[in-house]
């Protein structure tokens, strides 16, 4: 079983970016799991469930935050995202990734700490897109899923695998009130 930590837009957001990734018939991303910012990777997060006590811990002493999702950009040529700006984002995967403690070689797998870039994915050629089509998705972000939004972070999301490379919503967490 595989979990990652992630953060959710409002709703009216996320169903936009939905129905904006839902558009390509050759896309299986809506199926696979809900629009969200990675905030954690897979990495350490184990099937015992332990870390989720140290993870409500850490929550609680974290103040809820904004995040601005920006402009479409690629991961080499294959993955298309939103940039995501937010300091505070940053500062709470590098003290997740520190309270949950993956291997040196888990934090390098998953693209974390120093080599973590907040993200939304919109597609990826993994999910069954061509590169010709992310570059359409691409041109298409700007005029169908803009204005891009600000939000207030109160939570965060724990999705679960329910089969390989599908994830559901398994635990939100809130953030100190």
């Amino acid at each position: 079983m595989q979990y990652f930590i992630g953060i959710v837009p409002p709703d009216y957001y996320k169903e936009k970016v939905a129905t904006f990734r839902g558009n390509w018939t050759t896309h299986w991303i809506n199926k696979a799991v809900e629009p969200h910012i990675t905030l954690k990777a897979q990495g350490g997060l184990t099937p015992d469930e332990k870390w989720i006590s140290k993870v409500k811990k850490l929550c609680e002493i974290i103040e809820p935050f904004h995040i601005t999702i920006g402009k479409p950009k690629f991961f080499f040529d294959n993955i298309l995202y939103l940039t995501i700006e937010s300091d505070e984002l940053t500062t709470l995967h590098k003290k997740l990734v520190h309270t949950i403690a993956p291997s040196p070689e888990l934090i390098k797998r998953y693209f974390e700490l120093d080599d973590f870039i907040p993200h939304m994915s919109l597609g990826k050629t993994y999910y069954g897109m061509s590169t010709e089509e992310l570059r359409d998705m691409a041109r298409l972000a700007g005029e169908k899923i803009t204005p891009y939004p600000t939000f207030k972070v109160d939570y965060i999301r724990i999705y679960r695998e329910i089969e390989p490379q599908i994830y559901e919503k398994y635990i939100d967490i809130p953030l100190n009130h």
